[in-house]
């Protein structure tokens, strides 16, 4: 199924819980909020739904119809710098594409890095921000890791937090398998850039059993550490021309593959950076179908 052919949603619940039994770790690492919705453009043109200054993470779970369901979930992280997160084009249009084809998709809404509470402000913050990363990288070697493109130590405690929300999603996911109706050792994860990274840590250190499998999407790193043993089939998919990630990702893809995991990698050649569930008109508009071959092709579909 690909984007051109995507059905209305067949999800038949969908049901938002916390994320943490309390108060989340690191508490003075995001916020201080409230929670802000905006709208922002998306590679294909389109104005779809942001998220910003998320304090209180959660997971929505969303449920395929009853008679499709196969027992797969899947974490679905989207992106954002740490900053915002996507939370249509690489959250809710992912969901609903998973539970189309049977997967149970839990929706991870992480912690991030407070901004600021004006909008008017924000945009403007954000356009700078943009602005510098572009010029930074228009000409040269495309960065190699994410150090490379920032250093924040707000953005690493963020990062760190959001890494703790994924391993509490996974953790969560499986002691409530009963009740979502899903097998404890078949969940799995994908997440776009920011969302990546938060992917990539999560099949770095699960804290329990190794994900199902982990598809971090124009993003990710295993910051160094040594691939372990028993670290989980890995997809991923990203442009030649994302100036920003394609190095980062590159570079990952060679440490699983180095280290005997089972690993699948596309680079197209045009879309950008973001791409997530865009329709451009480009090649890498089947990403998706790519992915949903490959989970058939490993038993999870």
């Amino acid at each position: 199924m690909s984007l051109d052919t995507l059905e209305p949603s067949t999800a038949v619940a969908e049901q938002e819980v916390d994320l943490w039994p309390g108060a989340p770790p690191e508490p003075t690492a995001c916020g201080p909020g409230p929670e802000q919705t905006f709208r922002q453009g998306v590679p294909d043109g389109r104005q779809t739904t942001m998220l910003r200054n998320v304090v209180t993470p959660t997971l929505t779970v969303c449920r395929p119809d009853p008679a499709k369901a196969n027992g797969v979930g899947v974490i679905v992280a989207p992106g954002g710098g740490w900053r915002i997160l996507a939370w249509e084009h690489e959250g809710t249009e992912l969901a609903r594409w998973l539970t189309t084809r049977g997967y149970t998709a839990f929706l991870l809404k992480y912690r991030l890095m407070a901004t600021l509470p004006d909008p008017g402000e924000f945009a403007r913050q954000s356009e700078e921000t943009s602005k510098q990363i572009a010029a930074r990288f228009a000409s040269g070697a495309a960065p190699k890791s994410i150090d490379d493109i920032v250093k924040d130590p707000r953005m690493t405690a963020a990062q760190n937090a959001a890494n703790n929300d994924g391993r509490q999603a996974l953790a969560l996911i499986r002691e409530r398998a009963a009740e979502w109706k899903v097998q404890p050792d078949r969940v799995g994860m994908i997440g776009f850039s920011a969302g990546a990274f938060v992917t990539a840590d999560v099949a770095m250190n699960p804290g329990g059993p190794p994900l199902a499998f982990a598809a971090p999407i124009y993003g990710g790193t295993t910051g160094g550490r040594p691939v372990p043993n028993d670290a989980p089939p890995f997809f991923s998919a990203v442009t030649e021309d994302d100036r920003l990630l394609l190095r980062s990702v590159q570079q990952l893809y060679l440490d699983w593959s180095k280290a005997g995991r089972p690993a699948e990698f596309h680079v197209f050649a045009r879309g950008g950076h973001g791409f997530g569930m865009a329709r451009q008109g480009l090649p890498v508009d089947r990403w998706i179908d790519l992915f949903g071959d490959w989970l058939a092709d490993r038993g999870l579909a």
